[in-house]
């Protein structure tokens, strides 16, 4: 806790957030062909690259919050501090948390606030150590009490709420793997629903490995189809309302994914009015 308090601190002495002073729109963006994925467009922001920004990404388990976060630290040049591994990180190794979150995980239930903040502290601390500023979390919070503490230590400027239809959820869960050699990320679902009863149809390609990979893809002991369905039930009941507080607070943009990445990524930029900028920044690369 010591560490969110020094970054709370060393934050409002050194930067002006770039979305302090930001509006949504008050209309709902639907055009063809994604009518299905609404969002409202956050304001532009001029010199974007000489500030930080400090952003939240919510979700249900699978739906890409870990993808998304990733790409727009990459393109804004800010840390990802995914929880989740967080916590992978922390049952690797074999440290004095390791046995109770093991059983903790493998039950499909919420990590604890007091854990949770435990090791982002923790990862907060190194990140002030090393002179970064502006973050993009992704998994927390997960809970009021959470979304309460981290409102009171430091000033979120957006919360970008990911939504996408349970079913696909379900088997995106199912398909990942992850290679115990590299360490990376992969899918082997491969979903294409058709559009039905003025429902849009959903196409969802896999994120299959390099070949180098494919004889060392394991799957996450967590996602297995009882434990998925149990932590899609935990975060109806405790991390929507979570979406509420951001939302009676100006801060929440909410964004449902059309298809996958490919079809995703371009709408989710505009949606941010990133558009160009991602557009400078490969020009300059």
């Amino acid at each position: 806790m010591a560490a969110i308090t020094r970054l709370r601190l060393a934050k409002r002495a050194s930067f002006v957030s770039p979305l302090a002073t930001r509006t949504f729109s008050s209309s709902q963006v639907n055009a063809p062909p994604y009518a299905a994925a609404s969002f409202r467009r956050v304001s532009p922001r001029d010199n974007l690259s000489k500030r930080c920004v400090q952003w939240v990404f919510l979700g249900c388990p699978g739906v890409g919050k870990g993808t998304y976060a990733s790409r727009l630290s990459n393109l804004l040049a800010v840390p990802h501090i995914a929880t989740g591994d967080l916590v992978r990180d922390e049952l690797a190794s074999s440290g004095p948390l390791s046995s109770q979150l093991s059983e903790i995980v493998n039950q499909g239930q919420l990590v604890s606030d007091e854990i949770i903040i435990s090791l982002l502290s923790k990862r907060l601390a190194a990140e002030e150590a090393k002179g970064e500023l502006g973050f993009i979390l992704d998994g927390f919070p997960r809970t009021i009490k959470q979304a309460e503490i981290l409102e009171g230590v430091t000033d979120i400027d957006l919360v970008i709420n990911l939504k996408l239809r349970e079913d696909v959820l379900l088997e995106k869960c199912l398909g990942r793997r992850i290679c115990n050699q590299c360490g990376g990320n992969f899918n082997v679902a491969s979903i294409d629903i058709k559009a039905e009863n003025g429902s849009p149809g959903m196409v969802m390609a896999p994120l299959l490995p390099p070949a180098n990979c494919v004889s060392k893809l394991i799957t996450r002991s967590d996602d297995t189809e009882p434990v998925v369905k149990e932590r899609l039930r935990i975060y109806r009941e405790m991390t929507q309302p979570v979406e509420e507080f951001y939302r009676s607070r100006g801060k929440l943009l909410e964004f449902n994914l059309p298809g996958g990445i490919p079809e995703s990524w371009p709408k989710l930029l505009h949606a941010l009015n990133l558009d160009d900028y991602e557009d400078k920044r490969s020009a300059a690369a």
